[in-house]
């Protein structure tokens, strides 16, 4: 495929494709968000009526104050096992989105290079300026690339150890409970 035009062709149709990878993979990590907050809702709900249930059986206040210290102690360990979870799902997304992110930015890397060695290679004669600029903006695009995946990586691993200093708090104090 040594035709430029070819070559943009396939890679408009690598990008379409890797587009479609990324919102399944995105797609996938709400699904199981959703799920698992489905299940954690559907359990607490159960919890709280049953929990209802025992309190309208108290015989007096004693009880009544054991039956809700029983029910509010678990309650901040699975706080702390729900937001665990939480940071698994997201984790996992963005190792995914990640990986899929890097290796098509790779290959659109090289078979742009290509392109761009194939037009070189090609250019009519006297044009040897306009494809020294047309490779030095090239080149300054593959940098503006480069720094934005590195600045969204940075953002990414920010919020990751946000989220997990967070659920580590949340632990702290369900441990405290």
């Amino acid at each position: 495929m040594n035709n430029p035009v070819e070559q943009i062709i396939a890679t408009n149709q690598e990008n379409v494709d890797v587009i479609t990878g990324w919102a399944n993979q995105a797609f996938s990590g709400i699904e199981k968000l959703v799920e698992l907050n489905l299940a954690t809702s559907k359990e607490a709900i159960a919890e709280a009526f049953s929990h209802t249930q025992s309190l309208l059986g108290a015989k007096d206040p004693q009880e009544l104050l054991a039956l809700q210290s029983e029910f509010f102690t678990p309650l901040a360990e699975k706080s702390a096992a729900y937001a665990q979870q939480v940071q698994t799902i997201v984790t996992d997304s963005k190792a995914e989105i990640t990986k899929a992110l890097e290796a098509q930015t790779a290959g659109v890397q090289r078979i742009w290079s290509g392109v761009l060695q194939n037009l070189t290679q090609n250019a009519p004669t006297g044009s040897e300026t306009a494809m020294a600029a047309f490779k030095s903006a090239f080149s300054a695009g593959q940098n503006v690339v480069e720094m934005a995946q590195a600045q969204t990586k940075k953002v990414v691993e920010t919020a990751q150890s946000n989220f997990a200093a967070a659920a580590t708090q949340v632990k702290k104090a369900s441990r405290v409970a």
